[in-house]
């Protein structure tokens, strides 16, 4: 891996709370993804499951965690199985973990081959009568592939058709999305990584140059950082692109007096950050553009301070829509008539702000959150309006990484990247 080793006193902890949320006579398993292929003998890189990764540290394939609190044996409360490595696969894949490795990652003193984990689950399954799966509950997954979590759970019911079912989902919804000091510093490094990025693109970003120039731009820097590269696929839209919501292409050029709306992330240690900064092809933004600008930032700043404990996402959208409203207003977007006469399930700001304001964000970048439950101290959102005018050739979101505070507003993981208008400029002029 790239990023430095991650203190294993949080998958120590992870497990615990885990554990503790489990009910008796009961054990719970995850798995690593599987390698995917794209063709031939071609694959795509390896992603670990968040779900294993949160809960050991192993950022390695073909491993499985087995929880187990009720165990006879104290040795099997908490089992890692691994792939066995030798010196063949060293010499073809490079280093994978060792038992004693994989202790240091992660914190388990109990590491059995993969090849031991029919022997030693079936054991373990003469002990408990409940199984937890963990099958992908996120409220945006659309998930075709069978994958390796999948084909574990039908083999298992197949087998043990007399144990009873739990789901291990909803408790990891409400423990992931609570972060650890450790994880919020991970994110910050994710965040100062895309930083840097930003800034290296406002001294390279000039009339001509192409969008997948200025995404080549962000790579160089997330990989001189010790990042894997982007924590999404990035968004480099030039001109009326910015009004195509996920415009992925990044393939024409940058024209003066356009706008570039940048949706661009580092990830770091398998955290994500999620930007987005709107910026002027010439360096300079219009008397407009700058305007509309402006009203987007506003938005923001006022969105950000309603992330506080207790409040709950369905009425913080709404408040963000009254927001938007108003200043839609006061841009001659819409008219009095508009918001009078709107239909409440699809109001008239929609027709220039048509997205969600905030999503969790963590190891994933829409991570895990129980959207119907009041928002807890150290969730992570994004805030990211945005105002989008097809029939003025551009659009602009303006978007940063905050952490919801016990007391206070959140605290903003991007406050050092450039936001204002007036300091971009600057910053292009230089």
């Amino acid at each position: 891996m790239k990023y430095h080793t991650i203190n294993n006193a949080l998958y120590i902890k992870n497990r615990k709370n885990f554990m503790a949320h489990m009910i008796p006579k009961s054990l719970a398993v995850f798995n690593s993804n599987d390698i995917y292929p794209i063709s031939a003998d071609s694959t795509m890189p390896f992603q670990q499951h968040r779900d294993i990764l949160y809960l050991s540290g192993v950022d390695q394939e073909e491993s499985i965690l087995v929880l187990f609190p009720d165990a006879p044996e104290k040795k099997h409360r908490e089992i890692l199985f691994l792939k066995e490595t030798n010196a063949h696969i060293a010499i073809w894949e490079g280093e994978k973990l060792t038992k004693e490795r994989a202790f240091e990652v992660s914190g388990l003193s109990t590491v059995y081959w993969l090849q031991d984990f029919d022997k030693v689950f079936f054991e373990l399954m003469t002990q408990v009568e409940t199984i937890y799966f963990n099958t992908n509950e996120h409220y945006r997954q659309s998930v075709e592939t069978e994958t390796r979590e999948d084909r574990f759970i039908k083999k298992t019911k197949a087998k043990f058709p007399a144990h009873n079912w739990a789901k291990s989902n909803p408790i990891l919804q409400r423990l992931r999305s609570v972060k650890d000091p450790i994880e919020l510093a991970l994110l910050q490094t994710a965040c100062d990584i895309t930083e840097k990025g930003l800034r290296r693109i406002l001294n390279f970003v000039k009339p001509g140059v192409m969008e997948y120039s200025i995404e080549a731009e962000f790579m160089h820097e997330f990989l001189n950082n010790r990042s894997r590269g982007f924590a999404y696929t990035p968004i480099v839209a030039s001109g009326n692109n910015a009004n195509v919501l996920h415009y992925i292409e990044n393939n024409q050029e940058c024209k003066a007096g356009d706008l570039i709306l940048l949706d661009v992330g580092a990830e770091y240690a398998n955290y994500s950050s999620d930007m987005t900064r709107t910026i002027p092809v010439s360096g300079k933004f219009t008397k407009r553009q700058k305007e509309v600008y402006n009203a987007v930032n506003r938005v923001k700043k006022e969105a950000t301070k309603m992330l506080v404990p207790g409040d709950f996402w369905k009425e913080y959208h709404m408040e963000v829509g009254k927001l938007m409203t108003s200043e839609l207003l006061g841009l001659g977007l819409i008219d009095k008539a508009d918001v009078k006469n709107e239909n409440p399930d699809w109001p008239a700001y929609k027709k220039y702000f048509m997205h969600g304001t905030s999503h969790h964000l963590g190891l994933d970048t829409h991570d895990y959150g129980i959207l119907w439950e009041p928002f807890k101290a150290n969730m992570v959102f994004t805030v990211e309006p945005g105002i989008y005018i097809p029939e003025e050739g551009f659009g602009i979101r303006i978007e940063d990484d905050v952490v919801i505070q016990e007391n206070g507003e959140p605290f903003n993981l991007m406050r050092n990247i450039p936001i204002e208008a007036d300091e971009i400029e600057e910053l292009m002029n230089r």
